[in-house]
């Protein structure tokens, strides 16, 4: 029997840096939300807008995800994706009140949402299990790093909007690298060179959406996936808030 080839490090590295920088945007809001909310003379509270925004984008990427890799394929998929992310994040700090920034919230989670739905339906097939833990190990990384970037901004005496603008050119190279390997994307098993030839990946029928959601399984990972995610995008937006201007 033949074992599956290993990925491309070229790919799997993109795929490890595509999310870091999907984590990268939600560790800016919380540290530069104070700063925002001063410039856009808003209240604290206006912040549920943007969210609101960012989530609906994402939701609706994601449902649409199928639909997209189908007709675009992978490579593509990203790198229009990653474009669209950096536009949004570019968006963000040129934005002069809440209202733009808000619309650009709803690209910024059309983008985001693209490239977490593509890469992982992608790595599922090509990756393997222990590259998708590693994978989404770096959104970790990412979370961890933006709240740094926008630290070191502020420190520095220089806008908030400064943080925004180093991330969108993050994501503009990341998103020239995704449209240079659209070939290499299409590989879905981006297999190493061997003298027997690739190994073929197994192949699956569509499963259609009503009859996933008829598994009482799949609406408890839901119920717990959203109630997990609220507890950490509450911890992550208001944390440093309650930190330096509640408790000082």
């Amino acid at each position: 029997m033949s074992t599956p080839a290993s990925p491309r490090p070229a790919l799997l590295l993109l795929a490890y840096l595509a999310f870091v920088s999907l984590g990268l945007p939600d560790g800016l809001l919380g540290v530069g939300w104070p700063s925002m909310r001063a410039d856009f003379e808003v209240p604290t509270e206006a912040v549920g807008l943007m969210l609101t925004a960012g989530t609906t984008g994402y939701l609706t990427a994601s449902v649409l995800a199928g639909f997209s890799l189908a007709r675009l394929g992978v490579g593509r998929l990203l790198a229009g994706s990653t474009l669209l992310a950096s536009l949004a994040l570019t968006g963000y700090a040129s934005s002069p009140g809440l209202a733009v920034t808000t619309g650009c919230a709803l690209l910024l989670g059309l983008g985001s949402g693209a490239i977490d739905s593509g890469l992982n339906a992608y790595a599922a097939n090509a990756f393997g299990p222990r590259h998708m833990n590693w994978m989404h190990a770096f959104f970790g990384l990412g979370v961890a790093i933006g709240p740094l970037i926008m630290t070191a901004v502020l420190s520095a005496g220089l806008s908030w909007r400064w943080g925004y603008g180093i991330v969108a050119a993050a994501q503009l190279a990341l998103g020239t690298a995704f449209a240079l390997t659209v070939r290499a994307w299409a590989d879905r098993s981006a297999p190493a060179p061997s003298a027997a030839g690739p190994a073929p990946l197994p192949t699956t029928d569509p499963v259609r959406v009503r009859d996933t959601l008829r598994l009482p399984a799949v609406w408890l990972g839901s119920l717990a996936f959203a109630v997990y995610v609220a507890i950490e995008i509450a911890a992550g937006l208001w944390a440093f808030l309650l930190l330096t201007e509640g408790r000082g």
